[in-house]
């Protein structure tokens, strides 16, 4: 069963950005890491991908900072069809000839059932940002939500959560390492 997961980095305050900064700090798990938990948790999540949803603004950061073999999975380099929610494509960008991008301008539930036909029996992931991820959990478009909690208090900045309203959630998994703490959620609908 394809399953719809949320899957984004948040500061233990609950930012998945920072006001007018850089966010490597919180994916330090992602990129820098060579612990067994990190590199376990982004081979088993670009494994399960079979579709990748992500908004314009976090499109256009992979767009700017994905280096030749970086994908989803960050050095993993998976590369499953990625589905941009946008108000409009843009006209050109670097990744096009390397990566399969679509732009889709009818909101998050139209791109999710699109990454849902394009996933086939594995998972479509909603990377972010965090307005994307907070309106698919708003909208019950979420079977799961993957936090990946960097220790890091930022102050300020895009919070995950805001407007998303109240939600149950039951935890299925916590996997610790010394820069990041996995935690996996199912979501009741």
């Amino acid at each position: 069963m394809t399953l719809v997961i949320g899957d984004i980095t948040v500061s233990l305050d609950g930012f998945v950005s920072g006001s007018g900064e850089s966010v490597e700090a919180l994916h330090v798990w992602a990129l820098q890491s060579d612990h067994p938990v990190d590199r376990g948790v982004l081979e088993r999540h670009a494994a399960a991908s079979g579709a990748v949803v992500m908004g314009r603004r976090t499109f256009d950061d992979v767009d700017r900072g994905w280096t030749d073999g970086m994908g989803y999975g960050a050095a993993v380099d998976a590369r499953p069809p990625f589905s941009v929610v946008t108000s409009g494509p843009p006209e050109q960008h670097r990744l096009a000839t390397t990566h399969d991008f679509t732009f889709v301008t009818a909101g998050p539930e139209a791109a999710v059932d699109r990454a849902s036909e394009a996933a086939g029996d594995r998972d479509v992931f909603v990377m972010g940002g965090g307005a994307l991820v907070g309106s698919c959990l708003r909208d019950g478009l979420l079977d799961e939500l993957r936090l990946h909690v960097a220790p890091e208090v930022l102050g300020a900045g895009t919070p995950l959560f805001a407007g998303v309203g109240r939600h149950r959630l039951a935890r299925v998994a916590v996997e610790v390492s010394p820069v990041c703490t996995h935690l996996t959620y199912r979501v009741h609908r």
